[in-house]
């Protein structure tokens, strides 16, 4: 097993355009593709922490709070928050942002658990996380509320 790893390390940002295809009649983004886009950074972002592949175990949450328009930018960014054996809680948050403006808003916040794989196909461990600064604390520390919660949702559909 591997020595804890400095949240940061994980972290990853990407910027995506909004297009019209990507809009509904409301030339707002589908939040069908704000999922895509936070499902595959979450990918990198714990394949970066776990350095081995990685598949989608559940979406754990997602808040849409505003909506983008074509011609905005999405700023993605993620972290892994959390660790278990061979699971990782990651989070993303969504900005949008009018170039035009300047004017920057949250627009969607989500929590995901991914799961390292190794060759066979099977769970494998991961080293653990440590947080640096205060909102990664933050969310270091809020995360074990977020398991329980996380447990109790799936004891509820068994």
């Amino acid at each position: 097993m591997t020595a804890k790893q400095p949240m940061g390390q994980s972290r990853t940002i990407q910027t995506k355009l909004v297009l019209p295809p990507d809009t509904n009649h409301l030339q707002t983004i589908f939040g069908g593709h704000v999922l895509s886009y936070i499902d595959e950074i979450a990918a990198i972002t714990a394949m970066k922490h776990a350095h081995t592949a990685v598949v989608t175990a559940s979406i754990d949450s997602v808040d849409f709070v505003s909506s983008a328009r074509v011609g905005d930018v999405l700023e993605l960014e993620a972290i892994v928050s959390s660790t278990g054996r061979s699971s990782m809680e990651v989070f993303v948050s969504v900005h949008s942002m009018n170039l035009l403006t300047g004017e920057s808003k949250l627009t969607t916040e989500s929590f995901l658990t991914m799961v390292a794989m190794d060759a066979n196909n099977k769970p494998t461990p991961i080293p653990g996380i440590f947080p640096e600064t205060e909102v990664e604390k933050s969310l270091f520390e809020t995360a074990p509320a977020r398991r329980i919660h996380r447990k109790q949702r799936s004891e509820m559909k068994h």
